[in-house]
């Protein structure tokens, strides 16, 4: 057998394939007397079948087994002896071989990893944040609450922004109903745009049971296409008005917040001490997010189409399924690859990377490490400790946790690799509260 491999491009190789017929043939034989030994057919007793029938009923089916055994061995004899690192599986397909008809010839089309070779970082910055807690970013929360909590009362005047409205509306396009113009005993709070901005701002003003017709110019980027950048006419009838009453805040309000006692500074330390862990996440959420860019722009390689192929293939597969859970028709969303493709290549080129990163360093996550990162995630619920019992019931729930440690690693490596700049932020910028 000879072979030799030929370089089509950055990852893509080939290879051609020879093998002596005899040799096929020779094992061809030698599988047909086995099989004859224990193969039963009509009128033969078990091992009494002539090795001719043998031959003409299973000799196409042995032939090709040995076929595909021999190019099998002979690709994994290539790839040992070139040192390819091969992605995926090899593609066969036969060929002429005019010059030696006594020999059976094929070509194997394949991939290979990348070589991944980390250059120098110390040429590049990252920025990391650095925040402290204020008392008014305290105070701001605790608002928020209170607004999550906000309650309504009927109002008997005029509708100003931040209350919330009951009403009936019929838009129409030129003159016509369309898809969605009509809503019957629908809610909306005033101000908060949950619909487009110029018909909830028709709104202020009017009382409980008058009617109004407007119009409304809908953006040009609006998601529905038919009326994107359209003037619709709206028949609006107001059927109630109720204004906001959020909750005092006191011991009844702590307690809705777990405080058992109603201690007020005890939840505003449970306030303070969340916003910290939400700190802490978010600082490193973005650490992460630059150090992975780090090395993606340092290490430039391709990623295996195979495996591109396979990634997006999962991310289609895992929207759809996350449609359907929803209650949506993933058909209806017209899902294609090349809305995957990107993030997929992305996602294999960073994995490659951070693979060679592991093996070279020894990045490894301790026991110590992935029960920090356990104990972490715990924090934020009731009962912290029967979280952490629920992490280790599983070995799935116990990777997941130890491939956290594994990124806070290499993030950490990279830290140290390049030029580490801090930035005084705001909660607010941190956090990116407009």
């Amino acid at each position: 057998m000879q072979s030799n491999v030929e370089n089509l491009g950055a990852l893509e190789r080939r290879i051609d394939i020879s093998i002596p017929q005899d040799q096929i043939q020779e094992e061809v034989d030698k599988r047909l007397k086995q099989l004859a030994k224990k193969v039963k057919m009509h009128g033969f007793r078990p091992g009494k079948v002539p090795l001719k029938l043998v031959s003409q009923r299973y000799g196409a089916e042995v032939q090709q087994e040995v076929l595909g055994d021999a190019l099998s061995k002979k690709f994994s004899e290539v790839v040992k002896e070139h040192n390819l690192q091969v992605a995926g599986y090899p593609r066969y397909e036969t060929k002429q071989n005019n010059d030696n008809p006594a020999q059976y010839a094929f070509t194997a089309r394949f991939e290979v990893y990348p070589e991944i070779v980390v250059g120098d970082l110390s040429q590049l910055s990252i920025e990391k944040p650095v925040t402290q807690l204020a008392a008014e970013d305290v105070d701001k929360t605790i608002e928020m609450i209170r607004k999550q909590h906000v309650q309504y009362q009927t109002a008997d005047r005029a509708v100003i922004e931040g209350d919330r409205v009951k009403l009936d509306f019929n838009g129409k396009l030129g003159g016509k109903d369309f898809e969605g113009g009509k809503g019957e005993d629908i809610y909306l709070v005033v101000g908060e745009e949950n619909f487009i901005k110029d018909f909830e701002a028709a709104l202020i003003g009017m009382q409980a049971d008058e009617e109004k017709t407007f119009d409304v110019v809908f953006p040009e980027d609006y998601h529905g296409k038919e009326i994107a950048g359209q003037t619709i006419i709206f028949d609006v009838k107001l059927k109630s008005v109720e204004l906001p009453v959020l909750p005092e805040i006191n011991e009844d309000f702590a307690k809705q917040l777990g405080i058992q006692n109603g201690n007020l500074e005890k939840m505003r330390d449970d306030i303070r001490h969340d916003l910290e862990r939400e700190v802490s996440k978010r600082i490193n959420a973005k650490l992460k997010d630059q150090a992975m860019q780090c090395l993606m722009d340092a290490v430039p390689i391709d990623a295996p189409n195979v495996l591109v192929a396979q990634e997006t293939a999962r991310l289609m597969e895992n929207t759809r399924k996350n449609f359907t859970a929803r209650g949506m028709r993933a058909d209806d969303m017209k899902l294609t690859p090349d809305m995957f493709k990107n993030k997929a290549e992305h996602r294999i080129k960073l994995g490659l990377i951070l693979a060679e990163l592991l093996k070279i360093h020894q990045l490894k996550a301790t026991p110590e490490q992935v029960r920090k990162v356990i104990e972490e995630n715990a924090q934020g619920y009731e009962n912290p400790e029967e979280i952490v019992k629920w992490h280790y019931a599983s070995k799935e729930r116990l990777q997941d946790a130890e491939s956290i440690a594994l990124e806070a690693n290499v993030v950490q490596w990279v830290l140290q690799q390049v030029n580490v700049v801090e930035k005084q932020m705001t909660f607010d910028e941190l956090m990116e509260i407009a």
